[in-house]
């Protein structure tokens, strides 16, 4: 029920001890301040990481080779594993029915690709059509790369973006053109932009069987990748990559007599498996985050407490001479309750607005690779808000209750 003479006395008592007020304030506005740009910070380190797995497919399997680090029936440790094409038919011949994209690649790092007068340093790489959904690529012009093209050997090209823009500069299609990759003349049949941004676009894709004709590989590949289908429950997905990934890697090491504890000659990239561990580390740190910020908010609310207990102290008198009228002890504990929850409530809104504010206006300003866009939901500030009103529950409390204890005649004997 509102009270205005209970509104009246808060106001005076905070309008005579203005200075201890602000301070006490203060402390409450810091914590939620802290909490809420943790939070942020928290919510921007998830964006980042997503847009990170937003490069390339979700759910992608990807496989590549080093050197054996332990010695194998008879075979010594410091053998190069070199992926053939025959790894990748194996794979698809006994897969096939659980794979959903599947594609073997052959790179050349810093292939010189040239039109015309102008040229540049590009990833070459040699692909299957499928490859166009394990790295998550629209098209803008042309088509990607098919099977046909594959089986013919025929010279084609698929450009990223970011070669478009360097080596056309008449802005003109590029479909069609001709374009030299170390000396070999290829036709552009198409242009894709990638969520990756430049540095994935910075690449041009050519059949898998022309690259390794072209460029003397024979059948050596320089990696495998796959997915599988995407299922709706997470960690059932999790789960099916997972035993997928030991029976591929079974049969790699096997295939090549590798050691099957030997890490380091084949390596196997599971996205989903990657993506659960870094979504579990971050809950852990949201987790953390809460935990600091609580911590800030509870020293602010030892403050509150002291506050309130100092002012039923100087009330002493006064709560007696209240009691001794016949006011109820849930009467007192209303009146001081009443006044820790104002203060705290206003301080922690003013921490949340500038907290808000902050993250408004400069979060969409951090940009970088592990922290994108830090803000704050509507959720979070919900329960910001309750975690206040908790909190100035808390801190009137003890106060409160320690008034209602106080016996009218002890308090009317106060000095």
């Amino acid at each position: 029920m509102f009270s205005l003479e209970r509104w009246e006395e808060i106001f005076e008592t905070i309008s005579k001890n203005k200075l201890r007020t602000f301070l006490t304030g203060v402390s409450v506005a810091s914590g939620i301040f802290i909490l809420v740009i943790l939070l942020g910070v928290s919510t921007g380190m998830q964006n980042g990481v997503q847009q990170q797995f937003q490069r390339d497919a979700a759910n992608r399997i990807s496989v590549w080779t080093g050197i054996t680090s332990v010695e194998y029936k008879g075979l010594n440790p410091g053998r190069r594993i070199q992926l053939k094409n025959r790894d990748y038919a194996l794979a698809d011949r006994k897969y096939q029915d659980q794979l959903e994209y599947k594609s073997a690649l052959y790179r050349i790092w810093g292939g010189l690709v040239n039109y015309k007068n102008e040229s540049g340093s590009y990833r070459v790489e040699g692909v299957l059509p499928d490859y166009q959904f394990l790295e998550s690529e629209d098209l803008t012009e042309g088509r990607y790369i098919n099977y046909s093209d594959n089986d013919q050997y025929r010279k084609v090209a698929v450009i990223g973006n970011k070669v478009y823009n360097d080596l056309f500069k008449d802005k003109k299609p590029a479909v069609n053109r001709q374009i030299e990759i170390r000396g070999v003349l290829f036709k552009v049949i198409g242009v894709y932009t990638d969520p990756g941004g430049e540095r994935e676009e910075a690449r041009v894709f050519v059949p898998l069987k022309t690259a390794q004709k072209v460029f003397g590989a024979g059948d050596d590949l320089g990696g495998l990748a796959f997915t599988l289908p995407q299922e709706e429950n997470f960690e059932e997905a999790v789960k099916t990559s997972q035993a997928f990934t030991a029976k591929l890697s079974k049969q790699l090491k096997e295939s090549h007599t590798v050691a099957p504890e030997d890490e380091s000659a084949i390596y196997i990239s599971n996205s989903l498996e990657n993506m659960k561990n870094i979504y579990d580390m971050m809950r852990n740190i949201r987790l953390f985050f809460w935990f600091v910020g609580i911590a800030t908010i509870l020293a602010g609310i030892v403050g509150v407490s002291n506050i309130m207990l100092i002012i039923v102290k100087e009330r002493t008198k006064e709560i007696g001479i209240r009691k001794a009228l016949g006011a109820q002890p849930f009467s007192v504990i209303g009146m001081i309750l009443h006044e820790s929850v104002f203060v705290t409530a206003i301080a922690g809104f003013v921490g949340l607005l500038l907290g808000m504010v902050l993250l408004e206006f400069v979060g969409p300003l951090v940009e970088t690779d592990f922290i994108a866009n830090p803000s704050v939901n509507f959720q979070v500030a919900i329960s910001t808000v309750i975690i206040l009103i908790i909190a100035g529950a808390i801190a009137g409390f003890f106060p409160a209750w320690r008034a209602a204890r106080i016996k009218p005649i002890v308090a009317l004997r106060d000095e």
